[in-house]
């Protein structure tokens, strides 16, 4: 018996000890370019794992002892609908026309914030609204009996699966964990496992700030319901949230609303979640507790390699259209953990794949976030631990819900762009309204902010909230979408939309009496603001370059929809003679882009808006093969607003860049914005960088400026504005060598590309719908017809 023992504990040790290295060999197979991994749990929301499906959302802590899920369901939004409008505000816009006119922009701003914005307290009020946490699950593990300190931790995020999975040792066991987010099955997954038997223990709770109620489910679950404020009588949004634990061995059980489960071999955790929110997007289940419960009982039916497997093929379907290999992965820096590869980037070590890894975040994060049928992703894309979200955690229409789906297009994740357009539909008939009582004008008009509520509404302040040209970007989206789908049918829906917002800025404009052009008046240039000759400053002006930018490319694309659908040939001739009449993008005399009209001297002249650009990205009329004068303007322009800013300003200078040709100063600016940040604290001035989840830093956090980094990368390496596809228009010399394929072209078309030592070696273009297309490289050019669904790989352009 002796003898036996003694072999056995040899043979146990022997297996001990190859499991050390056969860990740490998994460790160097991780791929660099689709995983985030961290050698310890933990300790703050931006150093957890998101994970989602576009519905709900989850941000996994890893503790040890105790482990921290935040949980997320996209309309968990507190407020409702009210009337934020200002009865018959238009008898006060001929007033604040003739001050503009008269060169009394402090006085006509004045008037502006007296009768012009919304009424009521707009976006600091309860009825507006904010967007919260659904909950938060803890679990909390027994002390192990051997009290041993965990070894070999290892905690990571696969941006290929959507898994994320969590291993340790502790007192000479293997404990795992493993999560997602299915789509597929409308819920979260949770798998811990132990490599012997009984060892898994622990309790769940399941709570929020605030609003709450947990009660028992049965012998082996929890639900919490409860209901928002609604910012009028206190009953807005209910909830409801489930857990359910599945067990193999041990035993569960219940006591005061905490579960409990002992001596398992393995456990699995389900979690459900639905809200009877009634509107544009969403389930639109009127009982969020019967709804939860279906999910959940589909769900328990269901084996977990069935779960699995379904989320892996759903996610798969989306982020494998697309790849990206930016030189060699096997550099010492690309093989530390993330938050140490970030900190080896910065001092200076090369690491091309990082490049990769955080486009392939992007991707992973779009489509984690915005799922066809549900809502778009807002400031925070799908996650938020509070119930006082940074900027309520809404849609602000003046840069930082367009940049969110920047990359959807170039990215191949075209059908991601649904929950956007949804939004902007839903947005047309309080937006006519608001059209009506401040302009008496046709149309629709959406300002600065919105919410699932329907607000079109000024904000409460004329600096910021004022201006109109919300419903013109949004409306960009919406004709790109069809330039590179070419899908007709969705422009027969879209076209009715477009033409009600160029209605709108059709009626806004008045001609300017020094130049005589059409400006908008009143307008303002996003967030900023002018010193006028007399040392008075003010945000209101006659006209502004980025409206009138806004205003080519929307009436440019009115006028085409309608030409391709046999529509509104009237209003056709109506747009196309204001067109000519808009005001031209001006150059000033130090040769820089004028964001207004005059020549007035910039308060901030880094200010983190860079709105008169808008014409090189995302418009397309400014561009160094078309416009160099203007090219070369916005290159100085560029250069004088500097290289600082917040998350979202570094992410569309790189993409403007980008769009001048200069992929060393682009891939600078993406450079600064991988910097390691830990502050939280909100920073106008130089802010920027990114924490340890990879999630971009205003700060504090706001997941824009990871969409707009997305963007610039996929424009370094495409292009397809006026006509043409450039290939490598903007490749950084880091990027020396590297891959791509299923990037998308307007016209539809699909571009994949192999390059070395900086020179394009192989391009395939492949078009969905058959066309003739122009292809660019190197200063030359070719045309190509491709019938649809086929390929042509390219050979003598590229000597």
């Amino acid at each position: 018996m002796i003898k036996k023992a003694s072999i056995l504990l040899w043979i146990l040790l022997f297996v001990r000890i190859l499991a050390l290295p056969l860990f740490a060999a998994a460790n160097k197979s991780i791929s660099p370019e689709t995983t985030i991994w961290f050698d310890a749990p933990a300790n703050d929301f931006t150093e957890s794992s998101p994970m989602g499906n576009g519905r709900l959302g989850a941000m996994m802590f890893g503790g040890v002892d105790g482990e921290r899920i935040v949980l997320n369901e996209s309309s968990v939004w507190s407020g409702s609908r009210q009337d934020a409008d200002r009865p018959n505000a238009y008898k006060e816009l001929p007033e604040i026309r003739r001050l503009l006119l008269e060169g009394k922009n402090p006085e006509a701003e004045a008037l502006v914030n007296a009768n012009f914005t919304c009424k009521g307290p707009g976006s600091g009020g309860g009825q507006y609204g904010c967007y919260q946490v659904l909950g938060n699950l803890h679990l909390n593990f027994l002390p192990d009996r051997t009290n041993a300190p965990a070894t070999d931790y290892h905690r990571e995020l696969n941006l290929d699966d959507a898994v994320t999975r969590i291993s340790f040792n502790r007192g000479g066991v293997e404990f795992s964990r493993e999560m997602f987010v299915s789509m597929p099955d409308e819920v979260m997954v949770l798998r811990l496992n132990a490599n012997q038997s009984g060892r898994i223990s622990f309790e769940v709770k399941l709570d929020r700030p605030e609003r709450f109620q947990t009660v028992a489910e049965g012998h082996n679950g929890l639900l919490m319901t409860g209901q928002l404020d609604n910012g009028v009588n206190g009953k807005g949004v209910r909830y409801a949230a489930r857990v359910r634990l599945l067990n193999r061995g041990g035993k569960v059980s219940i006591h005061e609303n905490v579960l409990s489960v002992r001596q398992a071999d393995q456990v699995i955790l389900l979690i459900t979640a639905a809200t009877d929110y009634q509107g544009f997007a969403g389930r639109q289940a009127k009982d969020p507790e019967a709804v939860s419960f279906e999910d959940m009982k589909r769900a328990s039916n269901k084996s977990y390699a069935s779960l699995r497997r379904a989320h892996i093929a759903d996610y798969r379907k989306f982020f494998r259209r697309v790849a990206l290999h930016l030189g060699p992965d096997d550099l010492p820096a690309s093989r530390k953990s993330t938050p140490e590869r970030v900190k080896a980037f910065k001092s200076g070590l090369p690491d091309p794949a990082l490049a990769a890894l955080y486009f392939n975040f992007g991707r992973y994060l779009l489509i984690s976030s915005s799922r066809p049928g549900g809502f778009p992703a807002n400031l925070q894309g799908i996650w938020a631990e509070e119930t006082s979200t940074p900027w309520t955690g809404d849609w602000h229409l003046d840069v930082n819900v367009e940049m969110n789906y920047w990359p959807a297009e170039v990215g191949n994740l075209s059908e991601l762009t649904q929950p956007l357009f949804a939004l902007v539909d839903s947005l047309q008939e309080p937006g006519t309204k608001t059209a009506r009582e401040y302009y008496s004008a046709r149309g629709w008009v959406a300002h600065v902010i919105t919410n699932p509520w329907g607000f079109t509404s000024p904000g409460e302040s004329a600096s910021w909230g004022a201006t109109t040209g919300g419903s013109a970007w949004l409306c960009q989206h919406l004709y790109d979408h069809y330039l590179f789908t070419l899908d007709r049918k969705f422009l027969q829906w879209a076209y009715p939309i477009i033409k009600g917002s160029a209605q709108f800025h059709a009626d806004m404009l008045i001609e300017d009496p020094k130049h005589h052009w059409l400006v908008v008046a009143p307008a303002y240039s996003p967030e900023n603001h002018f010193r006028m000759a007399d040392g008075r400053e003010a945000a209101i002006s006659l006209g502004t370059t980025v409206h009138a930018q806004m205003l080519r490319y929307l009436f440019g694309a009115c006028i085409e929809a309608s030409k391709i659908l046999g529509a509104d040939e009237e209003f056709r001739k109506e747009l196309t003679e204001k067109r000519t009449r808009l005001m031209p993008t001006p150059i000033g005399s130090d040769g820089r882009i004028m964001e207004w009209p005059e020549e007035y001297t910039e308060p901030d002249p880094h200010h983190r808006h860079i709105s008169h650009l808008w014409g090189l990205y995302p418009g397309d009329e400014i561009s160094p093969d078309t416009t160099p004068e203007l090219a070369k303007a916005a290159r100085k322009t560029l250069e004088a607003r500097g290289d600082d800013g917040v998350g979202w300003s570094l992410a569309y200078k790189a993409v403007l860049w980008a769009r001048l040709g200069d992929g060393n100063h682009a891939w600078a600016i993406v450079r600064h914005e991988l910097n390691p940040v830990v502050t939280h604290e909100m920073n106008y001035d130089t802010g920027g960088g990114i924490y340890p989840n990879l999630f971009d830093a205003s700060p504090p956090f706001q997941i824009d400026g990871n969409f707009g980094a997305t963007a610039a990368i996929g424009e370094m390496l495409v292009q397809s504005q006026n006509g043409v596809i450039r290939l490598l228009p903007a490749l950084p010399d880091d990027w020396r060598e590297g891959q791509v394929s299923g990037l998308r072209a307007r016209g539809g078309f699909e571009v994949s590309m192999r390059w070395n030592n900086g020179r394009l070696t192989t391009a395939t273009i492949r078009s969905e719908s058959g066309g003739t297309c122009r292809i660019s490289y190197g200063g030359k050019t070719a045309e190509l017809k491709i019938k649809k669904g086929r390929s042509i790989t390219l050979n003598g352009l590229l000597k």
